[in-house]
């Protein structure tokens, strides 16, 4: 499994579905093809996936810091 940042090629928005199908060995489409299939349930999605966008460092900041 690779690493949890966000990749500087292959975003959308925020890169957090392209780090979270990095990370589970999943197309980028497929997980935010989930994420919005998640939308239409009830809970703190988007809040999450903001929080993720903060949390997550960047790919090339995290190349940085090692």
């Amino acid at each position: 499994m690779a690493a949890l940042a966000r990749p500087t090629d292959g975003r959308v928005i925020g890169g957090v579905c392209a780090a979270l199908a990095r990370r589970f060995g999943t197309s980028a489409t497929t997980m935010r093809v989930i994420f919005l299939l998640s939308c239409l349930l009830p809970g703190p999605q988007f809040l999450l996936y903001i929080a993720l966008w903060i949390l997550l460092p960047s790919e090339e900041r995290a190349r940085t810091s090692w």
